[in-house]
């Protein structure tokens, strides 16, 4: 009995639990439809709402379009308007000239025929004075007993007599008026250029004694067995002198570049202390490079203070190695730049052409970058480097003839030679005395008057040619060119001169007689 209780309240608990379970379903499935509709009824608002505002922009953006439509259609209706009125006007016009046309038409027949008729009236005169003047020319033949032929022959000798006379008498009075104003005018040109061209007065020379901290520091430079000198010798091509002067070391090189990357790589290498063939080759590469950028600064200085433009790169760098150059005691690349400044000043005075003549200033010694490398004269060095990067003919030739290596042929070049002389010659530009130059000049003339048949000796171009006037009846031609070797080789052993020296010897022959 009791079990079957029990039993009875089992299973109305389990009814009890499934209807409660029912009911809970049954109430969250309504709550959930509840939502759903809710949410579909939204949907379906969100959607007419879209709807409707989609229309809202179609049907603005036809009227829009519309709009637009009417706007172009307009502005080509107002251009073809402006156009056929344009076509109009030409037409007007193309009327007028057709018309105007015509009446020119008609007024040139008139005239031509009215020249037709007036040529023929002129041959008829002419006929008539044709035949007047043969009868003239006939009457005066018979007259004057002289053809034709004779008649012009004696009239044209007469004019070109007094011509002759005339223009004798003009040549003379043009000569005395430029040997009376030529010198003062000379003068004034280049005083006005000297006072125009400011520059300093001091002189430059190449630095080649290196000071040194302490006597200790020369036995590091030299090293064990002398590997550091002679490393450093061998990288650089400079000779290292270390003597007794006291702290200091002396480099000597005829190469001014490596002998200004050696100073820079041994100061490098004192300052740091740390001195072995390593570390010698390792400070020559990073002095080498800082030279070479020094080098293509100062080029492109110099070209920028002259105002110059299309030079090539070499010739740029050829212009920065000048900067390490110096020709007794000045700076060759001021000594150009200054040049340059001068032949345009000179140039401006009297009208030739200023652009010109400051290029060719500016690479007058272009040459002297090279000719420790080159044999001959610099200018013309200079001169075939220029050639080779096809440098203006003008400037070439400029360049070529500053030390009357050839003709100087135009205006330009004679003041390059004017220039180069003003900026060598003005006080306090070289360090060679007066009494120096003057010793060299005389030893120079001494040598050459000391050979058997000179006649004469100049020194000329400050000393960097010598010319000798032989005896043509004492030297022939082939003893000339032998005199021209020794006196080379006598200059060579005796005399001591920056660059080289030119020596020309000139043998004229006479021939001389007598009628008797």
């Amino acid at each position: 009995m009791q079990i079957e209780v029990v039993a009875i309240v089992v299973i109305v608990a389990s009814i009890a639990t499934v209807v409660t379970f029912v009911a809970i379903n049954g109430t969250k499935y309504r709550r959930l439809a509840e939502q759903a509709r809710t949410k579909a009824l939204e949907a379906d608002k969100i959607k007419e709402e879209s709807h409707k505002q989609a229309e809202s922009h179609k049907r603005e953006a036809l009227i829009e379009a519309k709009d637009e439509a009417y706007r172009i259609r307009a502005e080509i209706e107002r251009e073809n308007r402006e156009k056929r009125a344009e076509l109009q006007r030409l037409e007007r016009r193309l009327a007028q000239k057709e018309e105007a046309l015509e009446r020119r038409l008609e007024s040139a027949d008139k005239k031509e025929r009215s020249l037709q008729h007036r040529e023929a009236e002129a041959d008829e005169q002419n006929v008539r004075l044709n035949e007047a003047l043969q009868l003239q020319r006939t009457e005066l033949q018979r007259i004057s007993g002289l053809s034709v032929e004779e008649a012009r022959g004696l009239f044209l000798g007469k004019i070109e007599q007094e011509s002759r006379q005339d223009a004798a008498r003009l040549i003379k009075e043009i000569e005395e008026e430029a040997r009376r104003d030529g010198e003062r005018k000379a003068r004034s040109v280049i005083t006005l250029a000297i006072q125009r061209c400011a520059v300093d007065q001091t002189s430059e020379t190449t630095v080649s004694v290196v000071p040194l901290p302490g006597e200790d520091m020369k036995g590091r430079i030299i090293g064990r067995e002398g590997r550091n000198i002679r490393a450093f010798e061998t990288l650089t091509g400079v000779d290292l002198i270390i003597d007794d002067t006291p702290e200091a070391v002396v480099l000597s090189g005829f190469d001014p570049v490596r002998r200004e990357v050696a100073r820079i790589a041994l100061t490098s290498l004192i300052a740091d202390g740390r001195i072995h063939p390593g570390r010698i080759e390792e400070t020559i590469k990073k002095a080498q490079g800082e030279v070479e950028q020094r080098i293509l600064e100062a080029g492109e200085q110099a070209v920028l203070d002259t105002g110059q433009t299309g030079i090539s790169p070499e010739i740029v760098r050829l212009l920065g190695k000048m900067r390490y150059r110096t020709s007794y005691g000045q700076n060759v690349l001021a000594h150009s730049v200054e040049v340059s400044h001068l032949c345009a000043l000179l140039a401006a005075e009297i009208g030739a052409d200023v652009q010109l003549a400051r290029r060719a200033g500016l690479l007058h010694d272009l040459g002297k970058a090279v000719d420790h490398e080159i044999e001959g004269p610099h200018a013309v060095i200079g001169a075939d480097i220029l050639r080779r990067n096809r440098e203006h003919p003008d400037v070439i030739l400029a360049v070529e003839a500053h030390h009357n290596d050839v003709e100087p042929s135009t205006v330009e070049a004679v003041l390059v030679i004017c220039a180069d002389s003003i900026s060598a010659g003005r006080p306090g530009s070289r360090r060679e005395t007066l009494e120096t130059y003057v010793k060299r000049l005389k030893k120079l003339e001494e040598i050459a008057d000391s050979f058997v048949g000179v006649e004469k000796t100049f020194a000329v171009q400050a000393g960097r040619e010598v010319r000798l006037i032989v005896r043509p009846d004492q030297i022939d031609d082939l003893a000339s060119i032998k005199l021209a070797r020794d006196m080379a080789k006598r200059i060579e052993e005796e005399m001591e001169y920056p660059g080289q020296i030119k020596v020309t010897v000139i043998r004229e022959t006479r021939a001389v007689d007598f009628a008797k």
